[in-house]
């Protein structure tokens, strides 16, 4: 298919305004936060954290590891990641001083995919797009969550209409574990001035305005107005905006 570039935004984090009322949110909120997880921490002995590096899961990096949360930290490696995400893994890993677990897909089912479909199959059609995601990302993370008793996510009730609804905390059936979205309820100005006060790395893509980043191929940057996963699979509808990692 035929891709139309969008100029992008620049994301001026600078002009956030740290005032001392926003300071005072993102202090409670984030108390909230690390409450949730010790809870849970303490309810099912370990918590593991799907970190797809965004800049919310940036700040949930921070808060873990600043408090020496018992977390695992994962993220899963598609092959078709942004070279600006694999550098934020690493900037991550050098400034908190541990190592994020990466899974892989099965290298087997992509070759398969790849030899029967096309390099970019997934343009072509829903099911061909989801059975990507499936190999690419569904599939490692079933491996990263088996025998898990709870796990994290770095989603917000904001991000999409497939999101409005979302709770801090809920049980996923599909992994039969408990599932926290700590930041559910945090606004995009209270992620981004905790990033700005806190002064943590995030992926260089967000300062050309790409809000939310997934693989390269299926990720673009959004114009003004438009919804902030509106670069996610831009060329499909909107109600289909999910990889199956948070399908119900």
């Amino acid at each position: 298919m035929s891709i139309q570039p969008i100029k992008p935004i620049q994301k001026h984090i600078d002009k956030i305004d740290i005032n001392d009322a926003l300071i005072k949110t993102i202090k409670e909120k984030s108390d909230k936060v690390i409450s949730l997880i010790q809870k849970n921490i303490e309810k099912h002995n370990s918590v593991t954290f799907a970190n797809s590096l965004g800049a919310e899961d940036m700040v949930l990096v921070d808060l873990i590891q600043k408090n020496k949360l018992h977390v695992e930290i994962f993220s899963i490696d598609t092959g078709r990641l942004p070279s600006e995400t694999y550098n934020l893994i690493q900037m991550v890993e050098d400034k908190y001083q541990f190592k994020i677990k990466l899974y892989f897909p099965n290298q087997e089912k992509v070759e398969n995919y790849v030899n029967a479909n096309g390099i970019n199959a997934f343009y072509n059609s829903l099911d061909l797009r989801k059975s990507c995601c499936g190999i690419r990302k569904v599939e490692p993370l079933n491996r990263a969550l088996k025998d898990k008793k709870a796990w994290i996510t770095g989603m917000r009730q904001e991000q999409s209409q497939t999101r409005q609804t979302l709770q801090e905390e809920e049980f996923d059936e599909a992994h039969q574990s408990q599932k926290l979205n700590p930041l559910s309820a945090w606004s995009e100005l209270e992620i981004w001035a905790y990033i700005k006060h806190y002064e943590v790395p995030y992926n260089a893509l967000h300062d050309q305005f790409y809000p939310s980043i997934g693989c390269a191929p299926c990720t673009r940057a959004i114009s003004e107005g438009e919804d902030i996963r509106a670069g996610r699979w831009w060329w499909e509808d909107p109600q289909n905006k999910e990889c199956g990692l948070h399908v119900k």
